[in-house]
């Protein structure tokens, strides 16, 4: 044999090795179960990943056929060597130039690694369309991560579908030279990629001196949860930036209690602040922000048009695809004991997205057994049919008259909302504090204090929803039940009309209420913010100093006319004494709503919006 035909021969199987698991099958029984693991050697450390039963038989057929090719090669290179030819160097482990020439001039590292992979100039072509789309403010910190050549960590920015994950990586990858662009890859994960998969590819990456690499739905491997400190423990800490992305948030949280530790960055996505709604996406008004907020699907102005929330429909598949099949998937791939486990019955039956709408539907959003298990009743249909009764303007008692009975089984439909004889599985005490953990840990709830006076013993919480466009969603579904209603469809144009606005007013109102509040506590954490109750009424929202002794005092309404009656709290002299004795001197008094800033009788006036604006989160 030529030398040239067998050094092509030794390349070729080298090749060939080079796309195959290596390692190892090994086999443990636990509690009389048998559990798998591929077991793989890298820089003399041992690590062992677990497979899934079902892609066993595959990965001990690929890992033998590697064998077999190491067999083929050792036997080739000793024929080599006895007539004389030079093999030293041609050993892609060895030499990792070789990995650069292969790459370049014989095959694709995509081609190479069967992974969805970019790199050199496919990156720019992928970075290109959001070239000029504007930066969240949290991309600040991926951009120090990329440029610190100190921080030996993995970058995990994981956050719920559509919250500009993917395109804050391509606009970083707009940001780096062509130098650095040849030295990074893009890798596109599946559930049908393992850790084994992505082990080989990033071996050959840092042997070829690549320094950047991006791994984007990482949690969509089933063993990813279980051997995530191969990222941080092997390759960042030989310099390597390794960035994580996926929206699996709580695979990410699991993966850093079990594996990462304290040898990853963290950067949630899910939470988007009225601010950045308006300066990212260029869509200004708290009512679209009420309406749509929550996502950063897209910019312009055609972005109501196609919004993740534009209907019911597209709000509720988004709940069960970025919400519960998120907390499955999780449940799905955690190998660890019995966490969250109540819920996987729930996800099986088909009830954990109606569970999860019904706590969003519901009034002050309560994660209560009794609130859950007992009969749909529609709270905004209830207060809206209150408040329409005692208008001062223009009482209605339109929705007394409506069969309030079918618009519920209406919205209840809408809604996919199951009442107790229509449930798979009874709900219990252990299936509610399961969804309130991981409502909280996916950032979708946040609780708000209510404290109390007189009565200072009296304490409580008020639920938010941190994504109003699936709030809204649910009361645009209110109207469309109504409008199938024989008696309100028998009203005049303008009455209806009338009455839908009042109930959206009154949706909006309460959601305005929860913006203000979230978005103030998330910008103010050295004080404390809640809302106080009275005997009798309450202020919206008080921002109290401790430390200094003082507090601020806000109305919040969703009006831009000025009234007497939104300065009635502020102006009860008795109810200020109180909170000043409670809580400290009142430095200030102020009605948050849509119209323009002035002030009466010291009491001031903001626009809502650019009191939103002037915020800053961390």
């Amino acid at each position: 044999m030529a030398d040239h035909d067998m050094l092509s021969r030794l390349m070729a199987i080298q090749k060939q090795i080079a796309t195959l698991p290596p390692g190892s099958l090994t086999k443990k029984r636990v509690n009389g179960k048998d559990y798998y693991y591929h077991r793989v050697t890298v820089d003399k450390k041992r690590h062992e990943m677990y497979v899934r039963e079902e892609e066993m038989p595959y990965l001990a057929e690929q890992i033998d056929k590697r064998k077999q090719l190491e067999k083929a090669l050792k036997s080739l290179k000793k024929k080599a060597l006895q007539a004389g030819v030079a093999v030293s160097g041609h050993n892609l482990e060895e030499r990792p130039a070789i990995v650069s020439t292969l790459v370049s001039d014989q095959m694709s590292l995509s081609e190479m690694f069967s992974l969805n992979m970019l790199t050199g100039e496919a990156l720019r072509s992928f970075a290109a369309p959001v070239r000029h789309y504007k930066k969240r403010a949290c991309f600040d910190q991926l951009c120090t991560y990329i440029r610190d050549e100190s921080d030996e960590k993995v970058f995990v920015l994981y956050g719920l579908r559509r919250t500009g994950k993917t395109t804050m990586i391509r606009q970083i990858l707009n940001d780096m030279t062509d130098a650095e662009l040849s030295r990074t890859a893009f890798i596109q994960l599946t559930a049908r990629d393992t850790l084994a998969d992505v082990n080989r590819v990033l071996k050959y990456l840092a042997a070829a001196h690549y320094g950047w690499v991006f791994l984007d739905e990482v949690t969509l491997m089933g063993d990813f949860i279980e051997g995530a400190a191969l990222f941080s423990d092997i390759f960042a800490a030989c310099g390597m930036k390794v960035v994580l992305s996926g929206t699996d948030s709580l695979g990410f949280l699991f993966a850093e209690d079990e594996q990462l530790y304290d040898r990853c960055r963290l950067l949630h996505t899910t939470f988007i602040a009225y601010r950045e709604f308006e300066n990212v996406l260029g869509i200004k008004g708290i009512d679209e922000y009420i309406r749509y907020g929550g996502t950063m699907s897209l910019g312009g102005v055609h972005y109501n048009e196609t919004s993740t929330f534009a209907d019911k429909d597209k709000a509720d598949a988004y709940v069960d695809s970025a919400v519960a099949r998120n907390i499955q998937h999780s449940l799905k791939c955690y190998q660890y004991g019995g966490h969250f486990r109540g819920l996987q019955d729930l996800y099986e039956a088909g009830e954990l997205t109606s569970v999860i709408n019904r706590v969003v539907e519901d009034l002050n959003h309560r994660f209560a057994l009794e609130v859950l298990t007992r009969t749909f009743r529609s709270h905004d249909l209830v207060l809206s049919a209150a408040n329409l009764r005692r208008d001062r303007q223009q009482p209605q008692d339109i929705l007394d008259r409506v069969d309030a009975t079918k618009v519920t089984e209406t919205l209840r439909h809408f809604l996919d909302i199951r009442n107790p004889g229509e449930r798979v599985v009874a709900l219990n005490d252990g299936h509610v504090r399961e969804i309130k953990t991981y409502l909280d840990l996916l950032e979708l709830t946040y609780k708000i204090p209510i404290e109390s006076l007189p009565d200072v013993a009296r304490v409580g919480t008020r639920m938010v929803i941190t994504q109003p466009g699936l709030r809204y969603a649910q009361a645009d579904a209110l109207i469309r039940s109504l409008l199938l209603d024989e008696t309100f469809s028998a009203l005049s144009f303008d009455e209806r009309r009338f009455v839908k606005e009042r109930i959206i007013s009154e949706i909006k109102g309460r959601m305005m209420e929860d913006i203000v509040l979230l978005e103030t506590t998330k910008a103010e954490p050295r004080k404390r913010v809640f809302v106080l109750q009275f005997p009798v009424s309450e202020f919206d929202m008080v921002v109290a100093d401790d430390e200094n002794g003082t507090c601020s005092l806000y109305e919040i309404k969703h009006s831009r006319e000025m009234a007497p009656e939104q300065r009635r709290h502020l102006e009860n002299e008795e109810k200020c004494a109180l909170t000043e004795h409670r809580f400290g001197t009142i430095t200030g008094r102020y009605v948050l709503y849509r119209g323009d800033e002035t002030e009466v009788d010291g009491i001031r006036y903001l626009n809502v919006e650019e009191y939103l604006k002037s915020l800053s989160h961390s």
